[in-house]
């Protein structure tokens, strides 16, 4: 919990302190006076000031997001000896550039943080996947268990490398999203018999980015071997006679293809509340046993599903996917491109009711990704750190009163109109912005709280 907390506090701060010296660094060379930077609101803990202009850099016990002060006559009398420093005295492309400096930073910061992970390197699962789920797209397009993705297209386009399992499912879910087929170059488990599979992803309701939508494709996990794991003591597994390392051939007659199937067959063990006796045939160090194995019954959110206490699947297999300086750079512009355009489409799809809004995220549910991906390592981290700079950009540039994307609105006016925004509707519109965006926080707040419960 501490160190989840801690990475949220890091998290925040990195973030925080890029995107108000992006500001602050674009209003410096403009010749705007800064009276004060500060990281957080409220009770300032930490203060020092610093440079020609006595600038105030600060801490602040509410560590919720930061501001940057500058000289405005809005906001105070100011001596005549330095109104040409003032915010509000700066010509329309001035004031323009130091709103848009901050977003630009946070989108800026994604590209090397992208390109940093991707210096590191990371061990990713290989895309070879399991069975598909029954009766799914995957099924029906014709793939089968141990099938290994090599590249993906969509129509018209040229082919894109595979390197890794999550490669493959950042693919799948852009196409979905965009409502649009895509080819897969599919081959064996050992690189052969190349052939193309057809995955007609304008046919799902790709309303929510989550593992829904990865099990409408039919895709499950990466393949591992049917072979048992470590095997609690007095569980039904242990008391069926079964061990570690034993390789699972069938289940009742059938073949077993991968782990996922045999997880699936003993969920599924569970008939009108009671688990049903499976016959397994399995190969222990050559020799093949018949064991009879009498699944537990577990209650899974109101539904009966069969459990055995053991770990089953072998290891999965691993790739390190890294690249070079000039690749990974590539990579990082290219991912922060993508992140951003897909982060605008989905909440133009969540206003106008086509996307749930129980993809929005709040604090919550950050810091949990905070302490995995830190706990994960520095390469995990660095990419999450991205993501969520990425998402901070773009919806900064929102046009929402009280965001930086408000400001730009209100600039765009003056520039059609050659007159400010009247003090009514700068009013008015503020808030409403208020509002709007106190409306967004409860939404992502009850999100965090539901899936925490469980109920999402």
């Amino acid at each position: 919990m501490i160190f989840t907390v801690l990475s949220f506090l890091v998290t925040l701060a990195i973030l925080v302190v890029v995107h108000e010296y992006g500001h602050y660094r674009v209003a410096v060379a403009c010749g705007v006076k800064v009276l004060r930077f500060s990281v957080g609101f409220g009770r300032v803990l930490w203060r020092r000031q610093h440079g020609a202009d006595a600038t105030e850099f600060v801490v602040s016990a509410l560590p919720l997001g930061g501001y940057v002060r500058m000289l405005d006559e809005r906001e105070g009398p100011v001596d005549a000896d330095e109104q040409h420093r003032a915010f509000n005295r700066q010509p329309l492309s001035r004031r323009t550039a130091i709103v848009i400096a901050g977003p630009a930073a946070n989108l800026l910061l994604a590209v090397l943080l992208f390109a940093a992970a991707q210096w590191i390197g990371t061990d990713e699962p290989k895309a070879v996947l399991s069975a598909p789920t029954a009766a799914s797209l995957a099924e029906r397009a014709g793939m089968r268990s141990g099938d290994w993705v090599r590249a993906t297209a969509r129509q018209g386009d040229e082919w894109t490398e595979v390197r890794s399992l999550s490669d493959l499912r950042w693919q799948i879910t852009r196409a979905a999203l965009d409502g649009q087929p895509l080819q897969l170059s599919v081959t064996d488990l050992r690189g052969r018999a190349t052939h193309t599979v057809m995955l007609d992803l304008s046919r799902l309701d790709a309303s929510e980015i989550d593992a829904t939508l990865m099990r409408q494709v039919g895709l499950g996990t990466a393949y591992s071997d049917p072979v048992m794991g470590e095997v609690k003591i007095g569980g039904p597994a242990a008391k069926a006679g079964l061990r570690s390392g034993d390789q699972v051939l069938k289940v009742d007659g059938q073949p077993v293809a991968d782990a996922q199937s045999l997880r699936e067959r003993i969920r599924q063990s569970v008939r009108n509340g009671v688990a049903s006796t499976m016959r397994w045939q399995v190969d222990r160090a050559g020799q093949v046993l018949d064991i009879e194995v009498a699944p537990r019954v577990m209650d899974d959110n109101g539904v009966g599903i069969g459990r055995i206490d053991a770990f089953v699947g072998g290891p999965v297999e691993m790739v390190t996917v890294q690249r070079g300086l000039w690749e990974g750079l590539q990579r990082g512009a290219e991912r922060t491109w993508e992140l951003s355009v897909l982060t605008l489409k989905m909440l133009g799809r969540m206003i106008v009711g086509e996307a749930s809004l129980r993809n929005l995220s709040g604090p919550l549910t950050i810091a949990d990704y905070a302490g995995q991906s830190a706990q994960q390592g520095l390469s995990y981290y660095l990419g999450f750190l991205a993501l969520v700079s990425v998402s901070l950009g773009v919806l900064n540039l929102l046009p929402l009163p009280m965001l930086d994307g408000g400001h730009l609105m209100y600039y765009l006016f003056e520039g059609l109109t050659g007159r400010p925004v009247s003090e009514l509707w700068l009013g008015r519109l503020q808030r409403g912005g208020i509002a709007i965006l106190l409306a967004l926080m409860s939404v992502a707040l009850f999100n965090d709280v539901a899936r925490l419960l469980g109920l999402h």
